[in-house]
């Protein structure tokens, strides 16, 4: 059976404490499952912001998407979130991805290092905090047992390995590294090559059970009777890609409210995406979407 669906919002604006406890009240009233923090240097810092969403908050679990483990190390992180987990009332979901903004690392006084070596400290990491976790003996301990949740996010072999082994959910951006490309720089990848990393990630996770949930970065969502207008406005987004091929990728969301929940479910059977995480600027706009397939799903 198909797993139901779920749906986050990641936030990306700061705000004072009762504006935050404000949003993320209106994302819970708004039918979202997960409130989500990225960890990049001039955001929100990440564990602070979900407790005050937990705190604001009743239903909602609360999660990084994701923390870049190239300003963590593993011990600190283990103590990081174990006490978010406790204050959360055990709501957490742990993201991690290697970080990918040579800046970010400039600016922190990090090495960026390479490709290979920031994979290298992720797997560090993820086998680090789940040991320490997994230890009765540390302290301070999750409310979750033996840890939170676990979501790794990539697009490459050796992420998504880790993601099959270790991940209880395994996330894709939809979009690769391009060489030489600007500080950051990211290119989307179309609805070919992104089945092509879905299929290797549960090709890697081989017989396992549960295999893990499949999670989908949404970069927009525009509700709209005209799609030839819809395309337009996303054209930006993917310069490279075909209007053939933007209609069918599920990082772009466009047309009636009817029609963007026939795509989640298409979405949800041809790669096995069932939980969608939106931008903060596209929260609004998954609402009607979201009530429409929670009355579906009953």
């Amino acid at each position: 059976m198909a797993r139901r669906f779920r749906f986050g919002v990641n936030f990306l604006e700061a705000a004072s404490g009762q504006e935050w406890a404000t949003k993320c009240q209106y994302a819970e009233s708004l039918g979202y499952d997960v409130l989500l923090v990225p960890d990049h240097l001039g955001w929100p810092a990440p564990f602070p912001s979900l407790v005050a969403a937990a705190q604001a908050t009743t239903h909602p679990r609360v999660g990084t998407f994701v923390l870049n483990v190239g300003f963590w190390n593993p011990a600190l992180l283990a103590r990081e979130v174990a006490t978010t987990d406790r204050l959360t009332a055990g709501r957490l979901e742990l993201g991690l991805g290697t970080g990918y903004v040579r800046s970010e690392f400039d600016d922190a006084g990090l090495p960026f290092g390479t490709r290979g070596s920031r994979v290298d400290h992720l797997e560090r990491t993820v086998t680090e905090v789940r040991r320490l976790l997994g230890d009765p003996a540390h302290t301070p301990r999750p409310e979750q047992n033996p840890h939170p949740p676990l979501l790794l996010g990539g697009n490459g072999d050796r992420v998504l390995r880790m993601a099959a082994r270790h991940a209880d959910i395994a996330a894709f951006a939809g979009a690769e590294h391009v060489e030489g490309a600007p500080d950051g720089g990211l290119r989307m990848l179309d609805a070919d090559r992104l089945d092509e990393r879905v299929a290797a990630c549960l090709d890697f996770a081989g017989d396992r059970t549960p295999q893990p949930e499949l999670n989908i970065l949404v970069q927009r969502v525009v509700v709209t009777d005209d799609r030839a207008e819809a395309i337009e406005g996303l054209r930006p987004y993917a310069p490279h890609l075909t209007e053939d091929q933007l209609l069918r990728v599920p990082m772009l969301l466009h047309g009636s409210v009817g029609a963007i929940a026939d795509q989640l479910r298409a979405h949800r059977e041809r790669f096995g995406f069932s939980y969608y995480t939106v931008l903060e600027p596209s929260m609004e706009a998954m609402a009607p979407v979201i009530a429409r397939l929670r009355e579906e799903e009953g």
